[in-house]
């Protein structure tokens, strides 16, 4: 995949065992930037994970419930126990969210694709996180746990022809 990144951040930051291991002991997400809009990517990446058994928790300063769970302005504000800080917002904003991140006592944080903040990953790995970035968490979902093949999803048909609906 494409990324901004060096070869040396590339490995550093977008490890494929690092992003397993995440992946693998996550249970709860906080989606940092999570939309209400179900056209945003947002969106898409937290109902994804909700159908692959992993507890969305919202992060959005204007919403009260996004896809049926209570929405949070912050991430101190959070009282359960967060695995790990997904983050949908500018590079700008992500050292403090690495800060919060931090403070929540969460394990890892990840920046969605297109995001890079080098201030962010400093911020979290002096703090013990792992740290992923430029990164798509649905589409490492699917690379690494077995919902993506090398051609696309696993549906084991490769056609132009409209699928038939099942009854």
């Amino acid at each position: 995949m494409n990324s901004s990144l060096s070869a040396e951040e590339q490995e550093r930051y977008q490890h494929p065992d690092t992003i397993r291991r995440v992946l693998r002991t996550a249970d709860t997400i906080a989606m940092v930037g999570l939309s209400s809009s179900p056209q945003k990517a947002s969106q898409f990446v937290a109902t994804y994970l909700q159908s692959k058994d992993y507890r969305i928790i919202p992060v959005h300063p204007k919403a009260d419930s996004i896809l049926g769970e209570t929405a949070y302005p912050d991430l101190e504000s959070v009282p359960d126990s967060v695995d790990v800080v997904d983050v949908f917002r500018p590079p700008r904003e992500c050292p403090t969210y690495a800060e919060q991140a931090a403070a929540i006592g969460a394990d890892a944080l990840w920046l969605q694709l297109g995001i890079v903040s080098p201030e962010a990953a400093t911020i979290a790995e002096e703090n013990g996180l792992d740290v992923i970035m430029d990164r798509c968490m649905k589409m490492e979902h699917g690379r690494f746990r077995g919902g993506m093949h090398w051609m696309g999803m696993n549906t084991g048909v490769i056609t132009a022809k409209r699928g038939r609906r099942q009854v």
